[in-house]
């Protein structure tokens, strides 16, 4: 099966508040990994993946991204989506969207590594699919159930024994906000509280992830990088 779209959104504005003592003065997604930003791992993976444009939604300190990837990186095409004011991820979503053509895109955490294979999420009467991570004994996340591949509840976040969470990766109708009023919001916020008129999906997937957000974990994406 082909990719439902060749186009992905990356969320790449976040300020790295909790990496902030082993990172200084750049974005998140900028994190040095082994001699090169954690972004370019990212990319590494949309190409295997046949993306062929991207959409970097940018604020903090955008320069540093465009002056590192520029308007074409690894073969695929770069555009920026510049938040002049923050939008949480829902708006920075939303505002990048201007720049999709087909009807269909993929959205990327640029602060997370996880790497499904795209070619088995899909819409059909959906707006939106989301790639969910099977784990154990976890309190950093909330938890998400499945009935018959639908979402069926966000459960908040605390200690879980074992559960699916959302591994950052969508494949969203492009349409997915309209008739809703949104600007500046969590689009977070925005599933858990319209998952079922969006007729969400989840798919489940046993591929490495990793949240660099926090430094522990910034140390272990570091190791794993080295060694594969």
């Amino acid at each position: 099966m082909s990719l439902q779209t060749n186009e992905a959104i990356i969320l790449a504005g976040g300020f790295g508040t909790r990496l902030k003592e082993v990172i200084k003065d750049i974005p998140k997604p900028m994190a040095d990994v082994n001699g090169k930003p954690f972004l370019s791992y990212v990319f590494e993976y949309l190409k295997e993946q046949n993306i062929k444009k991207i959409i970097l939604a940018v604020s903090y300190k955008h320069e540093i991204i465009k002056a590192y990837f520029g308007d074409n990186f690894l073969g695929i095409d770069i555009q920026y989506s510049i938040e002049d004011k923050p939008l949480g991820t829902g708006g920075a979503i939303k505002q990048a969207l201007n720049f999709v053509f087909g009807k269909e895109c993929y959205i990327i955490n640029g602060d997370t590594y996880f790497t499904p294979n795209l070619n088995d999420m899909f819409l059909q009467d959906s707006k939106i699919a989301i790639g969910l991570k099977f784990m154990r004994n976890f309190d950093r996340y909330g938890a998400v159930t499945l009935n018959c591949g639908y979402i069926e509840s966000f459960l908040e976040k605390r200690f879980f024994e074992s559960g699916f969470i959302n591994g950052g990766i969508y494949l969203i109708s492009s349409d997915i906000f309209s008739g809703f009023d949104c600007v500046e919001f969590s689009f977070e916020s925005f599933l858990e509280s319209n998952f079922i008129d969006l007729k969400a999906r989840g798919f489940v997937f046993d591929n490495y992830f990793i949240d660099i957000g926090i430094p522990q974990d910034y140390e272990l994406y570091k190791r794993f990088a080295k060694n594969n």
